[in-house]
């Protein structure tokens, strides 16, 4: 199967062609004609599976095929997504997409002045990227009107729903008109995910490319038992031995991320970080920085475990392991991405064994521990069973007191 035998227009394919994208991915494959009839979809599929084109090139062409020119602070499509990187990548992708096509889009969200975004708006636009709380404050100011709306695209809802967007996401549906395409993307779908889609989706259909909840095969996954004070000692251990070339590295907390980064510095190592206290600019110059090698460690919060997409990434370590289960698949699906092979590596302490089982429950399958010498910890990491479950250390026999008779 082709692009063009899914029924794409041509200045599409000229730019997919330019991009060299050969085969469409199964996502791609099923969403596209679904959307370009005018269905609602529900669509289960993995990070790393090219689900933003399914969305995005159905969308470009019927937005240059169908309806009205749009008006002034209007917009015809909208993109909802939880994070300002992720809204960027998006952004990009159809920027790149429909460069042969003569459309407006733009992108919208917090942590950077809003006047540029409403100048944008002012002669509306085709199509708007955003985040839910950047778009309800546009909304507010009357800088955004949903009259012509006739497509929403929620990507990553789930993640929408943990990052506590839920107000936002309830206010804006309030304000969209009923008639229109909606399409509901995640990698992941939570029960509450699938009550919003309910309330959301006309008899939509429903597109699952992946197993609930996995990670990609093509991801080598395994974590080294350590103690919690010597985790920035091994992670430098182990960048030196392997001879690791550029590295995403997660973190817990934002001051965490800044301790790593500079204990990397002090030794000589290229690191920057992104997390949520730095401002967007700064985030996206150490993104940039990252992609073009000038930085040989990126460290992060999990405000990054969605929306950097970063070519040949060859591992992602977890130095500690996401407070959110479904959190470790997005984190390790930054690597192994469109087919590729990747390496996830997690750091574990004995005090992140609940978290441990919580992503072994989640994704069916329990992480090979693999000791590295000179870090055994003293505090050992309880085992886990074929559920995830944290298995208790069986109780030593007691022993018996002296003078007392032990029978026959």
């Amino acid at each position: 199967m082709s692009f063009s035998s899914l029924g794409l227009i041509s200045p599409l394919l000229q730019a997919l062609d330019a991009l060299e994208y050969k085969l469409p991915t199964p996502v791609q494959a099923q969403a596209i004609p679904a959307v370009l009839a005018g269905r609602d979809l529900m669509v289960a599929a993995q990070t790393g599976t090219g689900k933003t084109a399914g969305f995005a090139l159905p969308l470009l062409q019927r937005l240059s095929t169908e309806g009205a020119p749009v008006g002034s602070n209007a917009v015809r499509a909208l993109v909802l997504v939880p994070t300002r990187e992720l809204a960027e990548q998006v952004h990009e992708s159809f920027r790149a997409y429909g460069r042969h096509l003569p459309l407006r889009t733009h992108v919208a969200y917090g942590g950077v002045s809003i006047n540029p975004q409403m100048m944008k708006l002012r002669k509306g636009l085709d199509l708007l990227v955003a985040t839910p709380g950047r778009l309800l404050d546009l909304y507010g100011k009357n800088a955004v009107k949903f009259t012509q709306l006739q497509a929403l695209v929620l990507d990553e809802a789930d993640r929408m729903l943990d990052l506590g967007f839920s107000r936002e996401l309830d206010a804006l549906i309030a304000a969209f008109p009923k008639r229109r395409q909606t399409l509901l993307f995640s990698a992941t779908y939570s029960d509450p995910i699938r009550a919003l889609a309910t309330s959301l989706l006309r008899d939509p259909l429903t597109i699952d490319v992946s197993p609930r909840n996995s990670t990609v095969k093509s991801i080598k996954q395994w974590l080294i038992p350590v103690d919690k004070k010597r985790k920035s000692e091994l992670f430098c251990h182990l960048l030196k031995k392997n001879g690791w070339g550029q590295v995403l590295v997660f973190v817990k907390t934002r001051k965490g991320v800044e301790q790593l980064v500079e204990t990397l510095l002090a030794q000589g190592i290229r690191a920057d970080s992104i997390h949520g206290d730095k401002p967007q600019p700064a985030r996206l110059r150490a993104l940039e920085r990252f992609k073009s090698d000038e930085v040989q460690v990126l460290v992060a919060t999990d405000v990054a475990a969605r929306g950097l997409d970063i070519d040949d990434l060859p591992l992602v370590v977890n130095f500690d392991l996401p407070i959110v289960a479904e959190d470790y698949i997005h984190r390790t699906g930054r690597t192994g991405r469109a087919g590729a092979s990747g390496e996830a590596i997690s750091l574990v302490a004995a005090d992140e064994v609940q978290q441990l089982a919580a992503i072994e429950t989640l994704t069916r399958q329990i992480l090979t521990r693999n000791d590295e010498q000179g870090f055994e910890p003293e505090h050992r990491v309880p085992m886990t069973d074929a559920r995830g479950q944290v298995l208790k250390k069986p109780k030593k026999p007691k022993k018996p007191k002296p003078g007392k008779s032990q029978g026959v």
